[in-house]
C-alpha cells in the first residue's frame, strides 16, 4: 500500500510497473480532485459520536446488569447475549425502513443512531464490573449514596481501563465501517471516508496509486490511536484476562 501510494503515476502505468519511483503525485491528486477532507471529517464525527455514546450507554447498561437487582435480570442478559449471534445483514433491511420512516436516510444520524449501544460492549464492561468488590457498593449505600452516585463515583472510575479499551476498538471499528454507511448515505457530501474512497474506483478507472494513497490517509488515524493509546488497550485486556 505504502509503496504504491508513493510511486509516480508514470511508473505505475508502465508494463511491468516500476515500483520505488518516489512521488507525491497520488496524494496531490487525491487532495485536489475529491472531497477527501470532508469525508474524513464525516468519519471522525460519526466515529467520535458513536464512541462517546457507547461508552456512556454500554457502561450504564452494564452497571444495571452487574449491580441492579430486578426480576428477570439474568434472562434479559442472556437475551442480550443472544443478540450478538444475529448477523447484522439480517436486521439491515428493517433498520433501513425505520431510518426511512423517520426521514433520517442520507444523513449522518442514520449511521450514528443504530450504533449508540452494542451488546458485546455491554457484556465486556459488565464482566469487568462484576470483579469490583461488592463491599464498596454496600458501604456507599449505607452512607446514603444513590444508584447513580454508585455508578458515577465508584463503578465508572474503577472501570476506566475496560472503558478505554472498548472506546478504542469502537472508534477503530466505526472509522472503518463500510456496508451500513454505503446503504444509508446517498449524497457525496455525507460520505464517510471508507465509502468515499470506494467511489474513486469508478471515477478514476481503478487508479491504484490514488486508491492506495486514500487507503494510506485512512490508516493514519488508526496508527496514531494505537501509538498513543496502546497502553490502555493492553492494560484493559490484561486486567480482563486476569479477572
Amino acid at each position: 500500500m505504502l509503496i504504491t501510494a508513493f510511486t509516480s503515476q508514470e511508473a505505475l502505468s508502465s508494463t511491468p510497473p516500476r515500483y520505488g519511483v518516489f512521488s507525491l503525485e497520488n496524494f496531490k491528486m487525491l487532495l485536489s480532485a475529491g472531497h477527501i477532507l470532508r469525508w474524513a471529517i464525516n468519519s471522525f464525527l460519526v466515529a467520535s459520536a458513536i464512541t462517546i455514546a457507547q461508552t456512556i450507554f454500554n457502561s450504564l447498561a452494564a452497571f444495571g446488569f452487574s449491580v441492579g437487582k430486578f426480576k428477570g435480570r439474568e434472562s434479559l442478559f442472556m437475551l442480550l447475549l443472544a443478540a450478538m449471534m444475529v448477523p447484522g445483514q439480517i436486521v439491515m433491511l428493517p433498520l433501513f425502513l425505520f431510518m426511512a420512516k423517520w426521514g433520517l436516510v442520507d444523513s449522518l444520524w442514520s449511521v450514528i443512531l443504530p450504533s449508540m449501544a452494542a451488546p458485546f460492549g455491554i457484556y465486556m464492561i459488565r464482566q469487568y464490573m462484576d470483579s469490583i468488590p461488592v463491599q464498596m457498593c454496600e458501604a456507599a449505600r449505607i452512607d446514603g449514596a444513590s444508584e447513580f452516585q454508585l455508578y458515577s463515583d465508584i463503578y465508572f472510575p474503577l472501570s476506566k481501563p475496560i472503558l478505554a479499551t472498548s472506546a478504542i476498538f469502537t472508534f477503530i471499528t466505526e472509522w472503518n465501517a463500510f456496508l451500513w454507511p454505503l446503504v444509508t448515505l446517498n449524497s457525496e457530501k455525507y460520505y464517510t471516508l471508507s465509502v468515499g474512497l470506494s467511489t474513486l474506483q469508478d471515477q478514476q478507472a481503478m487508479d491504484y496509486g490514488l486508491l492506495m494513497a486514500g487507503a494510506t490517509l485512512s490508516a493514519v488515524p488508526m496508527v496514531i490511536i494505537f501509538l498513543f493509546f496502546s497502553k490502555y488497550m493492553l492494560e484493559g485486556m490484561r486486567k480482563g484476562a486476569i479477572q
